[in-house]
């Protein structure tokens, strides 16, 4: 059996579970994601019901014995996020959670992954520009996950040059093409994304663009949930 001691981590994801207890998943710094049973949580005298809550810094212990353990402690971790009410800010943090829980699996451990989720967390709730702060997650991500795109060679293996144009097919990269191609994309804007510097609505455009692509690959068809309706509140874009 594993036993883990208050370990950073955040709740992705909570349901009910039998009459008062909670299943949640969990997205820790050592482990990864992690299942777990809450037993008594959603109770009217728990403790714990204010506290397991999604974009709060916690500290978790539990039991693991196979996929699914038990939570035996749990505390928060600092002096806690001011988490939007409502808007696009709010559907942007389930946004993120929505990527975590439908491209990680289970007790597969993300080391380099959990502080961009925090950051990124922490940037939302402090009011970041939304696109800015989800194109970086979506890309780091990506990255660490072995799926992100090359952004310094095309497919031929050229260096990308800023005043060119390329097109992007998940399974080949990136290819030259028309500048006035449909779905083409800024060598610009790639290369600026490739240092962090997305400055601009054609380099936030671009940057969606080709990260879509690059995440829908591994979604298996099926559409996001939060991206739809954030699509919805922001006039068909997120």
């Amino acid at each position: 059996m594993l036993r883990v001691e208050l370990e950073p981590a955040f709740v992705l994801h909570h349901r009910p579970f039998r009459d008062t207890s909670a299943l949640l998943e969990v997205f820790s710094e050592v482990h990864g994601r992690v299942g777990l049973v809450a037993r008594g949580a959603r109770g009217p005298r728990s403790r714990l019901r204010p506290l397991l809550q999604p974009f709060r810094p916690l500290l978790l212990s539990w039991q693991l014995r196979g996929e699914l353990g038990t939570l035996t402690a749990a505390e928060a971790r600092g002096a806690g996020l001011s988490v939007p009410a409502g808007g696009e800010a709010l559907l942007a943090l389930y946004y993120v959670n929505e990527l975590v829980l439908r491209l990680t699996a289970r007790l597969d451990p993300h080391r380099e992954l959990y502080p961009a989720y925090a950051a990124t967390v922490a940037a939302l709730c402090e009011g970041a520009l939304l696109a800015p702060a989800l194109r970086r997650f979506e890309k780091r991500m990506l990255d660490v996950l072995g799926y992100g795109p090359d952004l310094h060679r095309d497919a031929a293996g050229q260096p990308l040059e800023a005043d060119a144009s390329y097109r992007y097919d998940p399974a080949h990269g990136l290819t030259p093409c028309d500048e006035d191609g449909r779905g083409a994309l800024s060598g610009a804007s790639l290369l600026a994304l490739a240092e962090d510097r997305l400055e601009g609505p054609r380099a936030l455009a671009d940057a969606r663009q080709l990260l879509r692509a690059a995440l829908d690959v591994h979604l298996d068809g099926r559409p996001l949930k939060t991206r739809e309706l954030l699509a919805r509140l922001r006039g068909g874009h997120c």
